[in-house]
């Protein structure tokens, strides 16, 4: 179903050299795109069984739209300052 989303990573690292710092703003935008996907793909399956849990898909698309926040600020942070 959300087969595309593995690959997408897997792209994303092909773009960075892997001797750049663990905890760079790079791989801290790997790591939450990935997780993202994965919660992605998790609500995807919890939304086809059936009784639905609206508690847990409520907690779970609130984790999600904290991670596209998080990617959204991460993202800023690496987009260079547009001149005045």
């Amino acid at each position: 179903m959300r087969q595309a989303a593995n690959l997408f990573p897997t792209f994303l690292l092909s773009l960075f050299p892997l001797t750049l710092n663990l905890n760079s703003p790079q791989r801290r935008l790997i790591a939450l795109r990935m997780e993202h996907g994965d919660l992605d793909a998790l609500i995807d399956q919890a939304s086809e069984k059936r009784p639905i849990d609206e508690l847990m898909m409520q907690r779970l698309k609130k984790k999600r739209l904290a991670l596209r926040d998080q990617i959204a600020r991460v993202e800023l942070e690496l987009s260079p300052d547009e001149p005045a």
